[in-house]
């Protein structure tokens, strides 16, 4: 009968301490993402740019799928005059996160600043639909009141 509970027991004590072991690396992987992404937002806010570039790089460095740190990259990537990696990065979302409607804003206020405004347009129609689908109604309608000024523009040209 001992014999049976020795090796249990040691199974049991290795399964509980992988578990453990797991669970902290976690919390503390955790831990070290939320301040980094505090101090990227924190280094936004202040303006450094360069500063808040690095810290959302170690966030994505760490968790690669978090968009919402990607999109906050392409925010002060834009900042910085850096467009073309700005707008990868928010293309990057839009393939990752299709029904993400920041992605498509963001995408298309670059894009409107370079004065693309067709392709802008495309993805400001993007984020409206996108908006009334997930019941935004007054931000989808702040986009068509904008999306009909670009069209009136459009026609005196």
């Amino acid at each position: 009968m001992l014999e049976n509970f020795l090796p249990t027991n040691i199974i049991a004590i290795g399964v509980v301490s992988a578990s453990v072991i797991l669970l902290v690396y976690f919390a503390v992987k955790t831990l070290i993402t939320a301040n980094l992404f505090q101090q990227g937002t924190n280094l936004y806010q202040a303006e450094d740019y360069q500063g808040a570039e690095a810290a959302f790089r170690k966030v994505i460095a760490i968790n690669s799928t978090n968009d919402v740190v990607r999109l906050l990259l392409g925010d002060t990537l834009s900042k910085q005059g850096n467009h073309t990696e700005a707008i990868a990065l928010f293309r990057e979302v839009i393939n990752r996160s299709p029904k993400n409607p920041q992605a498509y804003l963001r995408l298309a206020n670059i894009l409107m600043q370079q004065e693309q405004t067709e392709e802008a347009q495309i993805n400001l129609k993007q984020a409206r639909d996108l908006l009334m689908k997930q019941r935004q109604p007054e931000t989808a309608k702040r986009l068509s009141v904008l999306l009909d000024k670009m069209d009136a523009k459009a026609k005196v040209k």
